[in-house]
């Protein structure tokens, strides 16, 4: 298992709760990087055909990996109008929605609320709540991949960077920069696509990993 892999000359973290071991931050830095969706496989949704098509080929969809981003905010009591972008992945592409666009969000919209369709992602509890007062609907069928970790023994905030280590034995990449990168704007960078859309495909990656499918 990839777990044991991460035994030799490395160092894991564990704590008396935890009944199967984390790795740490130094022994994932020593893995082989984790195989990203690169542009080639990144669609970007910002108009309205880009949107319908989008929806053609995804609402037969049973599983997709699912996050969303949004402007960071600096001032003390600044209160963010995000998210301003959703990524919804399947095994072959990434697909990331600008929210600024009305049909973009209705097509967001509709995915996020078909029952039939799993949403898996990491820490969902914050972009839910973004969701439904940004969009006005209540996610469906929402899998937040960190309570599957804690009820299989590991720690509570599993996150993807640990979950990726465990699972596949690799190392995934975020970029400060780009996490911490204008979401809002018109125009997103490569940087910021290869980083939003491979958050939403690693979580369906560790989600047929997981066999939960």
């Amino acid at each position: 298992m990839p777990v044991q892999k991460l035994r030799h000359g490395t160092r894991l973290k564990e704590t008396m709760t935890e009944r199967l071991p984390t790795p740490d931050k130094e022994a994932i830095a020593l893995l082989d990087p984790f195989e990203r969706l690169d542009l080639s496989r990144i669609r970007l949704v910002a108009t309205a055909a880009q949107a319908a098509l989008a929806l053609a080929e995804l609402r037969s969809a049973t599983a997709l990996g699912f996050d969303t981003e949004s402007k960071p905010t600096f001032a003390r009591h600044e209160i963010s109008d995000g998210p301003h972008i959703v990524q919804l992945s399947t095994l072959q592409v990434g697909y990331i929605f600008q929210l600024h666009d009305a049909p973009c969000r209705a097509v967001v919209a509709e995915l996020l609320e078909a029952p039939g369709i799993t949403k898996a992602g990491f820490g969902l509890g914050d972009d839910r709540k973004r969701i439904i007062s940004k969009l006005g609907v209540d996610p469906q069928a929402v899998l937040d991949l960190n309570f599957v970790f804690r009820e299989r023994g590991y720690r509570k905030d599993m996150g993807v960077k640990g979950a990726v280590a465990v699972l596949f034995n690799k190392r995934f990449i975020k970029s400060k920069k780009a996490a911490t990168s204008n979401w809002a704007n018109p125009k997103l960078s490569e940087a910021q696509l290869v980083y939003a859309a491979n958050d939403a495909y690693a979580a369906l990656r560790v989600f047929h990993a997981l066999a939960l499918d």
